[in-house]
């Protein structure tokens, strides 16, 4: 989100797709995720015979300029019971944010760390996957599970390039200190070359619905993330 919000503030148009059935990207910009009639749930539902006017309005705007987001649904919950043994699931992601490709310049997509038919099609529909691992050893078992399943998609002839970004990185702490040692020593350059800091002003600005680059927008924690955004733009999206 914090990268949404800085792409847009250097004049992109950029739309946020939170895919999470916890909804909390949605929430974040005070959407209800409980009381909307249209979200990202519909997407999948209709499949092929959604239009671009149709993904258009069930879009919702943020309280940041050219910053938009397709809202989730507690629905989503139910996509892998209901539709995991469909044909064709994989892609309809993809397909949909090429209906509205002419639209936005950046399309950010916010997916659960499960293996299932959100995450495929989060990781179908990228060029880059960016993962955000807390500097704790929990997180670092949560990203050996996220790796097998890239390599599962990798088998599945869909090449990922990816980007491990270290973040609630507190110098003070062995613990921080120790899980980026182990990060970097067992993924190399695969992990982004700074850390992100913790910072109380990200707390701050969840509580005010704001993007952090707007709501604190000289804290360190959005200098770092700055810092990430241009890395990530000279690097371009399959390197």
């Amino acid at each position: 989100m914090t990268l949404g919000g800085l792409l847009a503030e250097r004049g992109h148009r950029v739309l946020l797709v939170d895919m999470d059935p916890h909804a909390s990207l949605t929430y974040y910009f005070g959407i209800d995720a409980e009381e909307l009639e249209v979200s990202v749930y519909d997407i999948f539902t209709r499949g092929k015979t959604i239009t671009r006017e149709e993904i258009l309005q069930s879009l919702c705007p943020s309280t940041a300029e050219r910053l938009d987001i397709l809202p989730a649904s507690m629905s989503l919950a139910t996509l892998d019971r209901s539709m995991g043994n469909k044909g064709g699931m994989g892609l309809i992601l993809k397909k949909a944010l090429k209906l509205i490709s002419r639209d936005y310049d950046y399309v950010l997509v916010d997916c659960p760390p499960v293996m299932g038919v959100l995450m495929v099609n989060a990781l179908a529909a990228c060029d880059r996957v960016l993962i955000p691992v807390q500097t704790e050893f929990l997180a670092l078992k949560g990203l050996e599970r996220m790796i097998a399943t890239m390599a599962l998609m990798r088998n599945a002839q869909q090449e990922l390039a990816f980007t491990i970004i270290p973040t609630m990185y507190d110098k003070r702490t062995k613990a921080s200190l120790e899980a980026y040692k182990e990060l970097k020593a067992k993924y190399q350059d695969r992990v982004w070359s700074a850390v992100v800091p913790v910072d109380t002003k990200f707390r701050d600005a969840s509580l005010a619905q704001t993007p952090p680059n707007v709501f604190a927008g000289t804290s360190r924690g959005v200098f770092a993330y700055n810092t990430l955004l241009t890395y990530l733009l000279q690097l371009g999206p399959e390197a």
